[in-house]
């Protein structure tokens, strides 16, 4: 089989953002575009010849074509082996599984997670490292250098490798072995979980619950383990059956692309759990009976039940969030003596923490939530847990939610995202915003005063690394924040963020909406960063 150089130019939208390389399928299939990111990570990233790879992406449109001129990339460039999943399929936090429990080198992720899927629509490619998560910036960064001077690109002319059965085949002198996506992933998950009592749960016939797996990369892995192996029923599962396009829907798992998850359960007869999974299958949605979960309450109650879960009943070494995330978590690891770290958004930063042993649980605010059992935000692994810390406590979703605000208090939060927003606009309203940072201080704003306002810098307490630029926060004197920062997950436009919260610990005030309780923050963010004037919008996009 011959290996050939192809000349190339380069392109210069190739910089990869908090999630991978993320753009529109018709980008991905101009001339040489995929081929000059991959060889770009087989340029930058060292001790990949000679090396095992993992191979696998979330099965939207282009994934399996991306997977065929990746596999004859990697044989060019002298990589030993790569496992890939059956049909191209793996999960985010299972690439992360399947990349520590064989010792790979790294993993090449094909995902653009929660975005929609299709001809037209969005894909994405990342660089996950040997701890299996996402390269740090400082790889991703010689990446995109790389990728600015890059001249050519070496590939293995051959037919396409069969990945509809499992085994080793030959692509020249590489290995290629077609793996099971789920078998690892679910062995991992049966060694953190009481499957038992989870099971014994399902065949109590007093508990119902719904899975929405949204038509993406989910749907597999919850047959085996939520029907094969815990028993649910088969009418738990929707939408489990992964297609290209993801169904036509935006698989993103809140309350307004999960639509229909949210009417089932704040339906009539209402099964008692509900929970959603995104493309990739690293972010979750939590849902109780006309109850919905805010992300950043589903990290700090599974920080204060983790005792309660095998995998984690000797305690948890601390928690790490994501800046804009809500502080309820704070509050718990307060309570707990237990380390607590503020990070900025995107995985990558809690991997050092994570592989220093500071922290055991992470999360974000976006849907995701996560442990050191990987080192990706994994969506199922969060409905395992809940539903874990249900058949021990007995309680309904609410009832628990319910008796850790009286415990903890209650973090009012909400996220407001204005999506496809102008990239001018959205950039000139951010640096309005640092234009005023000197005179708000002190400032009032009807019953709330300004105390700081910053762009958030973290310096990564493992290494030293500094990261600037990650968001602007406004802080009240009462604790109160409202937070704004232009997100890197989307392909076209700007996604304006804009985070709200405030603190209640009068339990007699904690029953209000969400949007009602943060009313007049939400007016204050309008009046401080000038949204419907910068954007045009007079509403969010979506509200979480």
């Amino acid at each position: 089989m011959q290996v050939t150089d192809v000349r190339t130019t380069p392109f210069a939208d190739q910089k990869p953002g908090t999630s991978g390389l993320r753009k529109k399928v018709p980008v991905f299939q101009q001339p040489h575009y995929l081929e000059n990111f991959v060889q770009s990570i087989f340029d930058s990233v060292p001790g990949l010849k000679g090396a095992t790879l993992v191979l696998g992406g979330d099965g939207r449109y282009y994934n399996l074509t991306a997977i065929q001129t990746i596999l004859k990339m990697a044989a060019a460039n002298g990589v030993t082996q790569v496992l890939v999943g059956r049909d191209g399929l793996l999960s985010t936090p299972a690439a992360s599984c399947v990349i520590r429990k064989h010792r790979a080198t790294g993993g090449i992720v094909l995902s653009a997670s929660p975005n929609p899927a299709g001809p037209t629509e969005d894909f994405g490619i990342k660089y996950n490292t040997d701890n299996g998560g996402p390269a740090p910036e400082k790889i991703t960064e010689a990446i995109y250098a790389r990728s600015r001077a890059i001249d050519h690109y070496r590939i293995m002319q051959a037919d396409a490798v069969p990945l509809d059965r499992l085994g080793e085949q030959r692509l020249g002198d590489m290995r290629v072995v077609v793996i099971d996506p789920v078998a690892d992933y679910a062995e991992l998950m049966e060694s953190l979980f009481d499957f038992p009592r989870i099971r014994a749960l399902f065949q109590s016939g007093h508990f119902r619950m719904r899975f929405d797996a949204m038509h993406a990369i989910t749907g597999p892995y919850a047959e085996e383990i939520l029907l094969r192996r815990l028993g649910a029923p088969t009418d738990s599962l929707l939408n489990a059956t992964p297609l290209e396009d993801f169904g036509g829907g935006h698989p993103d798992p809140n309350l307004t692309y999960a639509h229909a998850l949210v009417d089932i359960l704040f339906g009539t007869d209402a099964p008692d759990f509900g929970a959603a999974s995104d493309g990739d299958g690293d972010r979750n949605m939590i849902l109780g009976r006309n109850f919905f979960v805010t992300p950043s309450d589903s990290l700090a109650i599974l920080a204060a039940n983790a005792t309660l879960v095998p995998g984690y009943a000797q305690g948890i070494a601390g928690i790490a969030r994501s800046m804009p995330t809500s502080q309820a978590a704070d509050r718990v690891a307060a309570a707990l003596n237990l380390p607590c770290y503020e990070t900025p958004t995107g995985w990558k930063f809690f991997g050092n923490l994570l592989d220093a042993g500071k922290v055991t649980l992470c999360g974000e605010e976006s849907f995701g939530t996560g442990s050191d059992h990987v080192r990706e935000k994994d969506g199922l692994w969060a409905v395992l847990f809940w539903l874990n810390l249900l058949a021990v406590r007995k309680q309904s979703v609410a009832g628990i939610v319910q008796e850790h605000w009286q415990r903890f208090g209650r973090n009012y939060y909400s996220r407001h995202d204005y999506e496809g927003v102008d990239s001018a606009a959205a950039t000139a309203l951010i640096e309005d915003l640092r234009a005023q940072f000197a005179t708000l201080p002190g400032r009032r704003f009807g019953a709330y005063t300004v105390a700081y306002s910053d762009d958030f810098a973290y310096t990564d307490p493992i290494d030293a690394s500094l990261s600037t630029n990650q968001g602007i926060r406004i802080g009240f004197t009462d604790g109160s924040r409202i937070v704004f920062r232009l997100s890197g997950t989307g392909t076209e436009g700007a996604t304006l963020r804009v985070y709200l919260e405030r603190y209640e610990a009068d339990t007699t005030k904690q029953g209000l909406d969400s949007q009602t309780a943060l009313a007049d923050l939400i007016r204050i963010a309008d009046e401080l960063a000038g949204i419907a004037r910068h954007t045009g919008r007079d509403r969010p996009t979506v509200i979480t």
